[in-house]
């Protein structure tokens, strides 16, 4: 936790300047940066303002402290997923979450939010696990596919079908495959290294084109969800008359390495597949298969020279990865299939963002060191060194700054501060990356210096003389004293009154207690009184 001493004085000036300093210390305890972070689950599209957690009884604060303490949810990133009821304080979701909308490229979705409390500042980190819920179909990507195969292919062969496609994880996701009843074929299904389904249709009995020159089978995608859902698609075989060489790649995979700056049409890789057949039966053309579309938005395949060139602006952020099937196809339709594996790196194309979170806009003059002023985060979108950032304050300033975790930071006092010296601060906060380009970007942060009552009163003069002449008449203004306070407002103001001894004659004069205009009460007689003195404070 954190250490704050609060130091209040009381100071009484006269002829010997005595002081009287009283010392209060007041001990607060923060939050421990990496406390433990709540865990909580929902499933995906349930309604608007549905229950996620109840933050209070969770965390063991009395419901009235909330709206005391301001305590608030702040989601990771632009969107806020959650609200936080300083009432109840029930966690609730603002909208129906769609998990495949959210993580569309993760198995499992945790959406991040931390709790912010002040008076004292405090953090905590919760996740919320969106659960996945069977709402979606397998789908193929086209509702027909068509297969050449030539009548002459053996029993055994294997053919390469599209693959569905199901949006939900896990058991919800694509299980299984079935056939249509025929003669022909059947399925066989696997699993890439990668942890994606394909299917294969195999062949069974040969085919014989004068037989039966055209087949419909259909082909059917099963989920694991209860109860399950499906997809169909057509696979039309369309048998053609003997072809006995097929293209050959002379690569099954094609690995690359791109930067994201890539320009567009700059040459990715060339695939090449021969064909040992003459004429149209050793033409090869080029087109792309079990492709995702936003990798065919990407890059384009020309189909007649095998070349991928870059068709779209790449963002390492966005997809780290593209991975495509290229589909070698002769003249008389015989096919043969390679991996183009392209890896995206990345390029120093983002700036460090910084992020307020709280701010205390006024601190007075006798906060202790290491008192916190603000607290924010920051975040680089890159990679590596490219999203590694450091933070510094600009200029010689009594403030310094502390990474507690997750990318955040403290803006904390660092020396005493007097605001007779310096009222306010403007504070520059640079947070800068470090990538061979390096990139930055700044935020300010005003501070002002409130005033506490730490100057007593000075007198321009240590002692003033006046004069009078005798039998003046009562309540004469022979002259006047003047005091200044260094502090401001209430803390400035002087009064004056002339000091009392016990046991002597009451003084001869008077002292206005705003202006220290000093006035003698009744007439003197020189011959009686030639001079005195008083002390006044």
């Amino acid at each position: 936790g954190w250490l704050f001493w609060r130091v209040m004085a009381c100071g009484r000036r006269s002829g010997d300047s005595k002081r009287r300093v009283i010392l209060f210390i007041l001990c607060v305890c923060v939050c421990q940066s990496g406390a433990e972070t709540l865990r909580y689950s929902l499933p995906e599209e349930m309604e608007r303002d549905s229950f996620v957690a109840n933050i209070a009884k969770d965390l063991g604060v009395p419901l009235s402290q909330l709206a005391v303490r301001k305590a608030r949810v702040v989601s990771e990133g632009n969107e806020q997923l959650f609200r936080l009821n300083q009432n109840t304080g029930v966690l609730t979701a603002k909208e129906s979450l769609d998990r495949e909308e959210i993580c569309p490229q993760s198995d499992t979705c945790t959406l991040v939010f931390k709790i912010f409390f002040e008076n004292p500042l405090q953090l905590i980190r919760g996740e919320v696990e969106v659960r996945d819920v069977n709402d979606n179909s397998p789908v193929f990507p086209e509702k027909e596919m068509v297969l050449e195969i030539l009548e002459t292919t053996p029993p055994g062969s294997r053919f390469l079908l599209e693959s569905a496609q199901d949006k939900d994880v896990g058991i919800n996701g694509l299980q299984n495959y079935s056939l249509g009843p025929n003669p022909h074929f059947s399925l066989a299904l696997g699993t890439g290294k990668d942890g994606v389904k394909y299917v294969e249709l195999v062949l069974q009995r040969q085919l014989d084109r004068e037989e039966q020159g055209e087949l419909n089978l259909l082909l059917t995608a099963i989920d694991g969800g209860s109860p399950p859902r499906s997809g169909t698609a057509q696979v039309r075989i369309v048998v053609v008359d003997a072809n006995d060489n097929i293209p050959v790649f002379e690569r099954e995979v094609y690995e690359v390495r791109l930067a994201e700056n890539s320009p567009l049409e700059q040459l990715v890789v060339r695939v090449a597949a021969a064909d040992p057949d003459e004429g149209s039966n050793g033409e090869v053309r080029y087109a792309l298969t079990q492709t995702s579309e936003r990798s065919r938005q990407l890059f384009q395949l020309n189909p007649a020279t095998g070349e991928i060139r870059v068709a779209g602006n790449l963002d390492f952020e966005e997809a780290k990865t593209h991975k495509m099937v290229v589909k070698a196809t002769d003249g008389e339709a015989l096919s043969a299939h390679c991996k183009v594996e392209v890896e995206v790196l990345d390029v120093n194309d983002n700036a460090p963002e910084i992020a307020l979170t709280s701010l205390t806009a006024s601190i007075p003059e006798d906060a202790p060191p290491r008192t916190v002023v603000a607290l924010f985060s920051v975040r680089d979108r890159d990679s590596g060194d490219n999203g590694r950032t450091e933070c510094s304050i600009d200029g010689d300033l009594p403030f310094s700054l502390t990474p507690t975790f997750d990318n955040y930071y403290e803006l904390r006092t660092s020396a005493a501060l007097d605001r007779e010296r310096t009222a306010e601060y403007n504070i520059t906060i640079t947070a800068m990356d470090w990538g061979k380009t390096r990139l930055s970007s700044r935020e300010s942060i005003f501070v002002q210096i409130s005033d506490v009552n730490d100057n007593p009163p000075e007198f321009t003069q240590g002692v003033y003389t006046m004069s009078v002449t005798e039998n003046n008449s009562p309540m004469l203004r022979i002259g006047s004293m003047n005091a200044t306070d260094a502090d401001a407002g209430k803390n400035a103001r002087v009064n004056y009154a002339v000091v009392r001894q016990e046991g002597k004659e009451q003084p001869e004069v008077s002292v206005n207690a705003e202006n220290g205009d000093v006035y003698i009460l009744r007439p003197l007689d020189y011959e009686k009184v030639r001079a005195f003195e008083v002390t006044v404070r």
